[in-house]
């Protein structure tokens, strides 16, 4: 079931992706399969045309003569899922530099480290590099108000499945066949698929946990570095990513693993097996499935304004730990995620231990409450409200 009427919802992103093609003569937008990308760049660059280099005419005639290929562009050009084209990235720093046009070359593409590594070796300088993640709360905010936590989680937050009001389990079903099978077939070569898709559904039971290499080598039946490089896939694939521990020299007991999260929950909660948001009603891991909700829509508020996530978590070796904590040059925001509606004290725990040791930084609880309120030196908000833990703290 989908819970949303959709129209348009303007990304947040977009002012600053027409900021970046205003300096830059090469853009660049990454981020997963069906986040939104050609419907943005399309809408942004309406005068550019548009060439996918999925479609093997194009990509035939884009490696048979790069040159000519870009040379029949005038005006500029939107070149989605052009990592497929490599030899195109030198030609595009020559014409880029002839030509001195901003936002002339409009590159897209669904694998970051293709991306970054052909923009590393010859755009460094020339392109301006923005990711685009699937719907943020706030932008679905758009459209009416958001569901309960739990149906949202399980239904997760690609723009075509709202858009088309796809059932959960055909669109991701889709989704990993489709599009997460070829691009493990793309950046690795992959001998025994079935191995790699138990490897996910492994990851997916994980969310939240701080990361054993060990652990999932043995359970997948496979080496540890072949496990390290299908990690990277997934993240070079936006389908998780890895929160690193907060390295502070107050106490040198850290846990030094980082945590693993996926970008969407609903497609964890299909690798999980889970039918329905009702399922998630007592479920052992609906702690952690609102924990890594909350997170990666912190991580996307992040995307939206064009910077890097600076998001990580705190556990020491004695067992005291907070979910997240946001690092922005001299500012820290700790923030504890707890999925009950109720708020309760012990909530706190995690906040109090964590300020004695750092007692400047900005408490923040982050739950499964309606209601918004303050206790004493803690700000405490509502799941629904999440990004409002960016806003500055009236004094």
């Amino acid at each position: 079931m989908c819970y949303f009427c959709f129209v348009m919802i303007t990304r947040t992103i977009e002012p600053h992706l027409r900021y970046v093609a205003k300096k830059f003569p090469v853009v660049s937008l990454t981020g997963p399969r069906q986040s939104g990308k050609t419907t943005l760049l399309k809408k942004v660059f309406a005068k550019h045309p548009y060439v996918s280099l999925e479609d093997p005419d194009q990509r035939h005639a884009a490696m048979a003569d790069p040159r000519g290929f870009l040379n029949q562009f005038k005006k500029g050009v939107i070149l989605d899922e052009v990592q497929h084209v490599p030899e195109l990235f030198s030609y595009i720093q020559t014409l880029s530099d002839e030509k001195n046009k901003a936002g002339f070359y409009i590159l897209s593409g669904s694998q970051n480290f293709l991306m970054n590594k052909h923009i590393s070796q010859s755009l460094a300088g020339r392109a301006g590099v923005l990711k685009l993640l699937p719907f943020s709360m706030d932008e679905l905010k758009q459209i009416g108000k958001l569901p309960a936590a739990h149906p949202l989680l399980f239904q997760g937050f690609y723009p075509r499945l709202i858009d088309k009001k796809i059932k959960p389990s055909v669109f991701y079903s889709s989704y990993v066949e489709t599009y997460l099978k070829r691009d493990v077939r793309d950046l690795i070569n992959v001998g025994d698929m079935s191995s790699f898709l138990k490897f996910i559904m492994l990851c997916s039971g994980r969310v939240g946990q701080v990361l054993n290499l060990s652990s999932l080598s043995v359970e997948a039946g496979v080496a540890v570095n072949t496990i390290k490089a299908w990690l990277s896939v997934l993240e070079a694939s936006y389908v998780i990513f890895l929160l690193q521990p907060y390295h502070q020299n107050f106490n040198k007991r850290l846990v030094k693993s980082p945590k693993l999260y996926f970008w969407d929950t609903g497609l964890a909660c299909y690798l999980l097996g889970i039918k329905s948001a009702a399922e998630l009603s007592g479920f052992h891991a609906t702690g952690s499935l609102f924990e890594n909700m909350v997170i990666a829509d912190l991580g996307k508020h992040f995307f939206n304004q064009a910077q890097e996530p600076q998001l990580y978590f705190w556990r020491d070796k004695t067992g005291h730990e907070l979910d997240c904590i946001m690092d922005i040059g001299r500012k820290v925001k700790a923030i504890e995620i707890k999925s009950g509606m109720t708020m309760r004290d012990d909530f706190l725990k995690g906040l109090y231990q964590f300020h004695q040791l750092h007692n400047k930084a900005q408490l923040n609880l982050i739950y499964g409450g309606n209601m918004n309120q303050q206790i004493k030196d803690t700000r405490v908000i509502s799941w629904n409200n999440s990004s409002s833990v960016f806003d500055e703290v009236k004094k």
